[in-house]
């Protein structure tokens, strides 16, 4: 199974809405070890490399706490380079007392927490793709135990940093009202594939062989509600195409199946059909 080392098209930055933009910029550097790389009196651009954006985090005017059981986001994915950055992590946690839980999916090792409103957060690395077991075009992923001690028999003299340059946005994982319509506009629409199925409630969908790219879940419920506009969570996230061929073919086909792409302040703005919005680039 060929797999591309950089997707044809990737999660590449999302962005949040939080109640308290110190608060979160906080947990943001000092939990998660992330840098600053622009900041205002109400947003912040947040860094691994100190040169691209992974995450931006935004506090709205009157915003609202999230009510829960809303579309919108499960989790965002941060994927760091190597194992021995996981362990690091792990260690760092424990120290500073922050709670956290884990999972071995057979394609990663992945820890799981929230940051200071509620927004799932999910750090991971991938085992090598050659591991990965794939049949009739969808890959194998399990939710089991993580095996600690295994993982922190490695890099011990290291101490931890922040997140390492090499850090990127490996995958977002979004609340959704139905999977029908959405499973159409993300692979009719936008070209993802779909890899893998958890029965009717779950999807997995990626571009380029990866275990995916996006996770689609019905678990707040079918039908749930929007969030409101000024609500905490996601704001929208952004996907990068192969190029600007890759990415007008993929607005042409959103419109062939009924669903809109806008250019707002010069960028290609689409939602998919639960009102999560996504940023078109390249």
């Amino acid at each position: 199974m060929n797999f591309h080392q950089k997707p044809i098209t990737f999660v590449a930055q999302v962005n949040l809405k939080v109640q308290d933009l110190e608060r979160s910029l906080a947990f943001y550097q000092e939990a998660i070890g992330f840098k600053v790389l622009t900041k205002t009196d109400r947003t912040a651009q947040l860094t691994a490399d100190g040169n691209s954006t992974l995450l931006t985090i935004e506090q709205p005017e009157n915003v609202e706490p999230a009510l829960g059981r809303t579309t919108g986001l499960y989790h965002f994915a941060l994927l760091l380079p190597k194992r021995s950055d996981l362990a690091k992590i792990v260690r760092h946690f424990v120290e500073i007392g922050l709670e956290f839980g884990s999972s071995d999916h057979l394609v990663s090792e992945a820890l799981y927490l929230s940051d200071p409103d509620g927004n799932g957060i999910e750090i991971y690395t991938d085992r090598n793709p050659s591991e990965w077991t794939w049949k009739n075009g969808e890959v194998n992923m399990t939710v089991d135990p993580l095996d600690f001690p295994d993982l922190l028999s490695i890099g011990q003299q290291q101490s931890w940093r922040g997140l390492p340059g090499g850090t990127v946005m490996g995958h977002i994982h979004l609340h959704v009202a139905e999977l029908a319509n959405t499973e159409t506009f993300y692979t009719e629409g936008l070209g993802f594939e779909a890899v893998c199925r958890y029965g009717k409630q779950a999807l997995f969908i990626s571009s380029g062989k990866y275990h995916h790219h996006i996770g689609l879940n019905t678990w707040n419920g079918v039908g749930a509600p929007q969030p409101s506009s000024n609500s905490v969570g996601l704001q929208s996230f952004k996907l990068i195409f192969e190029n600007e061929a890759a990415r007008d073919q993929a607005v042409g086909n959103l419109k062939k199946i009924g669903a809109a792409a806008a250019v707002e302040n010069n960028q290609v703005i689409t939602e998919d059909p639960s009102g999560n919005r996504i940023v078109l680039g390249f």
